[in-house]
């Protein structure tokens, strides 16, 4: 298991294009990844999951990835979400 924070960026937070683009990432990959704010836990492979945090501009959120390729999954979710998640 491997974990990673970082900070959303986007003006909007994470409404439905971002976490539509988050999604369609984490699907990419076999590894369980989930990420944390505040006192929220959302399933990082499901936007109604994503979307229920209500993930806010600022907000600092960690990654958590489990699985075979845990090391690239977690690089690669927070690479897209320093990059913007397309916004």
């Amino acid at each position: 298991m491997v974990s990673k924070t970082t900070v959303i960026k986007n003006p909007s937070g994470l409404h439905l294009r971002p976490a539509g683009v988050l999604c369609k990432e984490a699907l990419r990959y076999k590894s369980k990844i989930s990420f944390k704010v505040r006192t929220t836990t959302a399933n990082a492979k499901s936007v109604l999951s994503v979307l229920g945090a209500c993930v806010k501009s600022g907000d600092e959120i960690e990654f958590v990835c489990e699985g075979p390729d845990e090391m690239e999954a977690l690089e690669a979710m927070v690479g897209i979400v320093e990059a913007g998640l397309g916004e």
